[in-house]
């Protein structure tokens, strides 16, 4: 990597607590029904410890983006975001055009909630639909209903967030194109201006995984998908990342971090993160990961080894293909000078191991940059396959 700038610095944060766990969810998320007491304000001052812990890493590094994910985000009270984001900005410089975002349930929100997180300092909001069909949002064990979802946007549109992404899944349960396709079509008659669209899959793990449901066929999958993409094109949302969907100037900034190889910090239980520290010769990256049980978080708070729970240098044998696991997700890919900095390789070296794969299509035929084709990012796997040099 370039000794002449680290890359930009993101923080997310992680709620791991939710009312139900999802069937298919492998995140690091707990239910706790509908009527448990959570522990905000000792949640809170974890997740500041925690934060002081990891600033040492970041010392006057600006923060580009805070992306507040779960779990379900949105159980936690709007005062408890307005002392965190307060915090957050006590300790770090932030940039004037910083995003925040808040994931949060349709099925968690209480009249007036939104108003709260706006004044907080949230200013993007991803609301998990999943479906607007109740039958599939009953077979994914979701707590709200396809009315729910849409009285929540409403209400976030009332609340005065004009940046709003809607999750939705397809390759559901049952699903016909032509559902998935009503799917969309409620979608984008509440007019919002990112979409994460991407197929259901079976993660080890999950309920799911160890009960599988019946899935549509192969054949009928790729019809959602390219009927999908086709609708989601025609309204004007342009596919920028494998599942992801944005109107112009709204694509989410976070993710686009994660996706360059940036940087981030991960507080919270079982949270990662990813910073870059220079050093002789370069820059050191190093992960890390927090306690992933919130009940073993909250007592590392008065624990001497703190709230990591591993770390690791990434070996630089390994660095093309972690940047190119990340970049080639991009729809426009990434300057081939960006995985010269990075990786410390030079470009010539990437270009002969890509050769096959230019042969069979994967790639756009750009002599400047990283690019998966259509076909690529149908089956990225054996395009990163050509990449990797660990081997």
């Amino acid at each position: 990597m370039s000794t002449t700038a680290l890359p930009p610095l993101a923080l997310y944060v992680h709620v791991p607590w939710c009312v139900r766990k999802c069937p298919y969810c492998d995140f690091n998320s707990h239910g706790v029904g509908r009527a448990t007491e959570l522990p905000e304000r000792p949640y809170l001052a974890a997740l500041i410890a925690d934060l002081d812990a990891d600033l040492p890493l970041v010392t006057g590094r600006e923060l580009v983006s805070v992306f507040i994910g779960g779990g379900t985000p949105s159980l936690m009270s709007p005062a408890f975001y307005r002392d965190l984001l307060d915090a957050v900005a006590e300790r770090l410089p932030l940039a004037a055009d910083i995003e925040i975002t808040l994931e949060a349930n349709p099925g968690t929100l209480e009249r007036g909630r939104f108003d709260g997180y706006r004044q907080a300092g949230i200013n993007r909001l991803s609301l998990g639909v999943q479906s607007f069909q109740d039958a599939q949002l009953t077979a994914l064990g979701r707590i709200h209903s396809g009315h729910d979802a849409m009285v929540a946007f409403e209400e976030a549109r009332e609340a005065g967030f004009d940046n709003l992404n809607l999750d939705l899944m397809h390759g559901l349960p049952g699903q016909t194109p032509a559902l998935a396709l009503d799917d969309l079509e409620r979608a984008l008659a509440l007019g919002p201006e990112h979409l994460s669209w991407y197929q259901l899959t079976l993660e080890p793990n999950t309920e799911f995984h160890s009960h599988p449901p019946v899935l549509p066929r192969e054949e009928v999958l790729w019809d959602i998908q390219d009927l999908g993409h086709e609708r989601l094109q025609a309204a004007g949302f342009a596919r920028y990342e494998i599942s992801a969907y944005a109107r112009a100037g709204c694509r989410a900034r976070h993710n686009l971090n994660y996706w360059r190889f940036g940087d981030y910090l991960g507080i919270g239980a079982g949270a990662h993160g990813k910073v870059s520290m220079p050093g002789t010769g370069g820059h050191a990256i190093e992960r890390r990961w927090k306690t992933r049980q919130p009940d073993a978080y909250l007592r590392r708070r008065h624990d001497p080894r703190g709230f990591v729970a591993g770390r690791e240098a990434i070996d630089p044998e390994e660095l093309p293909l972690e940047f190119a696991m990340n970049a080639l997700r991009l729809t426009e890919g990434v300057p081939l000078s960006d995985w010269r900095d990075t990786t410390g390789r030079p470009a010539p070296v990437l270009l002969d191991r890509l050769a096959a794969a230019r042969k069979k299509g994967l790639l756009v035929e750009d002599a400047t940059r990283l690019q998966a084709s259509p076909q690529g990012l149908l089956f990225l796997n054996e395009l990163l396959a050509s990449i990797d040099m660990s081997g």
